[in-house]
């Protein structure tokens, strides 16, 4: 029989994977910037200022969970949301060196599959070959394929156009990159998972249920925001480019609206994946990396990247997202089981 809140768990898991897809979008803009500007600003904003202001207002006595929380869990979320932090930054250069699209399809490669089914194996293996489970091995091979053929398709772009991979890096170091970022990035979707017992303590002390899972962003975020915005004022200090940020103030708020995007992605995610149950962290994950990466590929496309691009590439990215639409409902599907 199908949940009740099954239709709602799969929209708000969709809707954060276009907030997630489109968050860095804004960097295209900031063009008095260098890199590291606009991402110590999305840093701040996006993973520290936005997520603590939110708890705070959303979860009744936020320091008392902390407090009582245990030492295991708190642990686990300050060590994934470090972990998914290094993984963030290697995904802003990786994407910035190897372009939006095929940047995107490289990195969720790895994502996609270690987020969902690392969780499983440790909490539900005994669920992994029931009818849900099946339906969630599928939906993650096809996820993958979706992958691979948009990735195909990035690169014929980009072997056609010459764009948008930087000269200053090759393409092998631009795939360890995206590689190591697949491998890091998934760790957020851990923070998640293993970060349960302080949502169930914010629902205890009367947090709504959509937002109870404030109670685990600001740790995780903020232990990210140590590699991320770290890195950025490195660079800043290295390439002496700390003078940009002085100006234009419209940069500024391009920085924020990532970083609006980016907490807002986490959010809605985390309302829809507690809509949908138990498994709501496993089963929500693959969902939420296909309408990320559809979203990527339309923004990139919107913005020229695919300019010039062979009809074969168009082909191939056309191909991959049919098959992404096509995980999308067969994990929904099995999500009823």
């Amino acid at each position: 029989m199908m949940a009740p809140n099954l239709a709602a768990g799969v929209a708000g898991v969709l809707i954060g994977g276009i907030f997630n897809g489109s968050f860095v979008a804004p960097m295209k803009l900031m063009r008095r910037w260098s890199w590291e500007a606009g991402w110590l600003v999305y840093s701040l904003t996006g993973l520290v200022i936005i997520p603590w202001f939110a708890a705070l207002a959303t979860v009744p006595d936020l320091v008392g969970i902390y407090a009582e929380a245990s030492s295991r869990t708190l642990f686990s979320v300050l060590g994934y949301g470090f972990g998914w932090g290094v993984g963030s930054v290697l995904f802003g250069i990786g994407v910035s060196r190897m372009g939006l699209a095929v940047g995107y399809g490289l990195i969720l490669g790895l994502i996609a599959p270690i987020g969902t089914f690392y969780p499983m194996l440790v909490l539900h293996r005994e669920r992994l070959f029931t009818a849900q489970g099946r339906a969630l091995i599928l939906g993650t091979l096809i996820v993958l394929a979706g992958i691979f053929l948009c990735a195909k398709a990035g690169r014929l772009r980009e072997q056609a156009t010459g764009r948008p991979r930087a000269a200053r890096t090759s393409f092998g170091a631009g795939l360890l990159i995206c590689v190591l970022a697949g491998i890091f990035s998934p760790m957020l979707n851990f923070t998640f998972v293993f970060g349960a017992e302080l949502q169930q303590m914010a629902l205890a002390r009367g947090a709504a249920p959509g937002l109870a899972s404030n109670a685990i962003w600001p740790l995780a975020l903020t232990a990210g925001a140590i590699t991320n915005a770290g890195y950025a004022w490195l660079l800043l200090k290295r390439n002496r480019t700390a003078a940009e940020l002085k100006e234009p103030a419209g940069h500024w708020a391009l920085g924020a609206a990532m970083g609006a995007l980016c907490f807002a992605s986490f959010l809605v995610y985390g309302q829809g994946a507690t809509a949908l149950g138990e498994l709501g962290g496993i089963v929500g994950w693959p969902l939420f990396m296909s309408m990320a990466l559809i979203t990527s590929n339309a923004l990139g496309a919107l913005s020229g990247e695919w300019r010039g691009a062979p009809r074969a590439a168009w082909g191939w990215s056309m191909a991959g997202i049919a098959l992404l639409i096509a995980a999308i409902t067969v994990i929904a599907r099995g999500g009823a089981a």
